[in-house]
């Protein structure tokens, strides 16, 4: 078989599949008005990000980021604009995060839905998520996405 004559799905099957997650960053409103929704994970070692989790079948990336905000943060959100992706690999495998710029429409105070995942939300300003996040994918995408140049 030549070159040409290889199919997209030969080819796919001899690659590893790649993980697809979606996100959100939640811009606070009224007492976290200035601030950004971040999620501690215990299995992780108390890593400090941005909600996230993998695309269910059939999802779209932005019906995949709202419920995924809702169930690790307890909010609910609606999608302003496309922020960005972060790449990175996962045991050898890649994964791709889409990520959405997220208005707060209610947060109840009652915390994560999923609370296996996730033990506490935070809301912290845009300056210190550039800092303080755990993956610098991260922190570069906030400083991308809020043109806020770390010196």
């Amino acid at each position: 078989m030549s070159k040409s004559e290889v199919s997209s799905s030969s080819v796919r099957t001899e690659l590893p599949s790649a993980i697809v997650a979606a996100g959100g960053i939640i811009l606070g409103r009224d007492d976290t008005n200035g601030k950004v929704a971040v999620v501690r994970r215990p299995r992780y070692g108390s890593e400090l990000s941005l909600p996230k989790g993998k695309l269910k079948d059939g999802e779209s990336e932005a019906e995949g980021a709202v419920r995924e905000v809702y169930e690790e943060t307890g909010c609910r959100a609606k999608i302003r604009q496309y922020a960005g992706s972060t790449h990175y690999a996962v045991r050898g495998v890649p994964k791709i995060v889409f990520y959405f710029i997220m208005d707060l429409e209610q947060d109840d105070g009652t915390g994560p839905v999923d609370k296996k995942e996730v033990e506490a939300v935070d809301w912290i300003t845009i300056q210190h998520a550039q800092s303080t996040l755990t993956h610098r994918e991260e922190r570069d995408l906030i400083r991308a996405t809020f043109c806020h140049a770390r010196r």
